[in-house]
């Protein structure tokens, strides 16, 4: 049995392999076995026509492809390179990648091009959690396990839909209840994960810093804070009690949607909670206030002592299998490398230690910003990002504007390849080898499980050879990713509270590695925590007369975002259909909607054709649109967190029109 890691979710689940069955690992910690319809469905994806096989090149889009050797295609590549100043290139990653594909790509375009640009489409999903850990506790550190909710008393799923995003995890969480655990559920949908809920939450969309800001509101006010801890553990709790006076308590509820009595009694299993967990995550990250969503919940946790402890803390739930390693080695554009930043200090340690001095000593552009950016030069990693950009009529004119565009991918039906000039056959999950880290801080390897199709390679392999090709062999001169990884350990070393150097790449085989265990306290200069007074400043896109609804997204629970892999295996295709619109039945009997009906929800960006899903499961005034929809980031607003630079995702304002 070859024992592997899923590739889909942040839960990462250990799979075993005997050449004809895939099944759960009993032996893992993340699933003791269990497995989702979609990663007992894996191997089909690898084995279908819609794989991208050799590299193919055309000159201008309204050309057809024509195959060329790698050899060719990696020189057109560097000869462009070579030709562009470093601002204008640009490396768009993914959360796909292995942990050894990043860092090549972040060593190469960071360490040795000397371009900022080397970011991922983490950028759209985790980022804003990543600012707020950083402000808070002093690093994007994830300071609790998933395994903690047998130790928890409460869990508080924010914006969270588990039942259908993180499945495993979710059926640990239906165990725990059995030994205890009480599941609080806020979300404007009554989703699959709210049917498990002791107390479901009707919030309204955009309510979110509004209901965590009552609660350590209500903490302060009737002192149920711990006081000891804030006293010694954590800064600005003055400046937050005399912020928080001024707070009419009265508008703060009515904007969260909830009834007073609803509120009072979720406070009353809040104060009551030993040990509490509150997890979230796409619901609160994507905004335009998502890092202000992130600390307001943070806050919770700071003021009660709730965290560095058994059974409590904020737990970011990533959507990516690979999210947590991108960040780890920095593959975002607002980090150099191993958490650390831009200052002169990092700078010259990684300089150093790459032995480069053409290391790049700013931030450079995220991936919500490459396309705005005029670049001559945008190489895409096992990304879509004309499909998962918000406002994509205006995405697509905007790409169409960089002269070269490289995709890196292992199938050939994105989106995005209607744009590139310049295609590359990569590995997918199952023909290449490495690591990733789950959402929880585990490391694990994933196999090899079947031959490497004809003339692909991994993503590593391809980024050393456009290394060699731009002169740096030196220091690209890896054999396999063992030793990129053990390359990437002995650099981890450059900062303190990064332990992956204990690591052991051949026994993570057989068992995985947990970083930063012994992590017990803030990661601040001063080991305090950092509360941060937020208010729900309104910054979304409002409903009108002409659109009165607001569109929330988000996945089903058998699709993988554009569906490359997952509208493959018929099994995956039963659950539910790829195209609907969640519609509530007070909002469809005013517009003459039946259930089936097909319909067109319209935009100030664009429009869609979807099919009407009458249910009360969602709040009036709110439709649901998933993102197994391609077309759904034609309805999407372009705002951003001014922080982390995360789309608005969830606050759309849109029409319907019955066809």
């Amino acid at each position: 049995m070859i024992k592997s890691v899923c590739g889909y979710c942040g839960v990462g689940c250990g799979l075993e392999y005997d050449e004809k069955n895939l099944i759960g690992d009993v032996t893992y910690p993340t699933n003791f076995g269990k497995v989702c319809s979609k990663g007992v469905s894996e191997l089909v994806s690898i084995q279908t026509d819609t794989r991208l096989l050799r590299p193919v090149y055309r000159e201008s889009l309204n050309q057809e492809f024509t195959t060329l050797k790698w050899e060719d295609a990696i020189k057109r590549i560097a000869d462009k390179i070579r030709k562009s100043s470093k601002e204008k290139i640009g490396f768009y990653l993914s959360g796909q990648l292995l942990t050894e594909d990043y860092y090549i790509a972040n060593k190469l375009g960071k360490g040795f091009i000397g371009t900022p640009n080397v970011d991922t489409n983490s950028r759209t999903c985790m980022s804003s959690a990543v600012v707020a850990y950083k402000k808070a506790i002093g690093a994007d550190f994830v300071p609790l396990r998933m395994d903690d909710i047998f130790k928890s008393d409460l869990l508080i799923l924010a914006g969270a839909n588990t039942a259908e995003a993180h499945v495993v995890f979710h059926n640990q969480i239906k165990k725990a209840k059995k030994e205890g655990l009480k599941v609080v559920v806020i979300d404007p949908r009554y989703t699959e994960t709210a049917k498990i809920a002791d107390l479901y939450l009707p919030i309204k969309a955009g309510g979110d810093i509004d209901f965590f800001n009552l609660i350590s509101k209500r903490l302060i006010d009737e002192e149920l804070y711990d006081k000891e801890f804030v006293e010694n553990r954590v800064n600005n709790f003055e400046q937050l009690k005399n912020k928080f006076k001024r707070v009419p308590t009265t508008k703060m509820i009515k904007r969260t949607g909830l009834p007073q009595e609803l509120f009072d009694e979720f406070f009353e299993l809040y104060k009551n909670s030993e040990n509490i967990i509150t997890a979230w995550t796409m619901g609160l990250n994507q905004s335009v206030q998502g890092v202000d969503k992130n600390l307001a919940l943070i806050n919770t946790h700071l003021l009660t002592g709730k965290i560095f402890k058994e059974g409590c803390g904020p737990l970011s739930l990533t959507g990516q299998p690979n999210a947590m390693g991108g960040r780890e080695v920095g593959g975002l554009s607002t980090m150099l490398a191993v958490h650390l930043g831009f200052d002169k200090e990092s700078v010259k340690k990684v300089s150093e230690f790459w032995k480069s001095n053409n290391v790049a000593s700013h931030a450079g552009l995220t991936a919500t910003q490459m396309l705005e950016a005029d670049l001559d030069v945008l190489i895409i990693c096992h990304t879509d990002p004309i499909y998962h950009l918000p406002n994509r009529n205006k995405t697509e004119k905007l790409i169409q504007k960089i002269p070269f565009v490289v995709e890196i991918n292992a199938y050939e039906n994105s989106e995005s390849s209607k744009f590139a000039h310049l295609r590359l056959p990569a590995s997918p999950w199952g023909e290449k080898e490495g690591t990733q880290t789950n959402l929880d801080r585990t490391i694990t390897r994933q196999e090899r499980l079947t031959r490497q199709s004809i003339d692909s390679k991994p993503d590593w392999e391809i980024f050393q050879l456009l290394a060699v090709e731009l002169g740096f062999k030196e220091a690209f001169n890896f054999k396999n990713p063992k030793e990129i990884f053990q390359e990437y350990q002995q650099m981890t070393k450059l900062n303190s509270y990064m332990d992956i150097d204990k690591a052991d790449y051949d026994e993570m085989r057989n068992s995985a590695f947990v970083w930063g265990k012994g992590i017990k306290e803030f990661l601040t200069p001063d080991k305090k925590g950092n509360l941060f007074f937020v208010q729900n400043k309104l910054l979304s896109e409002k409903s009108s007369l002409e659109y009165p609804f607001i569109l929330l997204t988000g996945r089903t629970r058998d699709q993988w975002h554009s569906g490359t892999k997952t509208n493959l295996p018929t099994t995956l295709l039963k659950y539910k259909e790829l195209n609907f619109c969640e519609i509530n039945p007070l909002d469809a009997k005013t517009l003459g909607i039946k259930d089936g009906d097909s319909i067109k929800v319209i935009s100030k960006r664009g429009e869609l054709i979807t099919k009407a899903l009458i249910t009360e499961a969602i709040n009036e005034k709110n439709i649901f649109i998933p993102i197994s929809n391609r077309e759904v980031n034609y309805l999407t607003i372009d705002l951003y967190d001014s922080e982390s630079l995360e789309p608005d995702y969830n606050h759309s304002a849109v029409k319907i029109v019955k066809l």
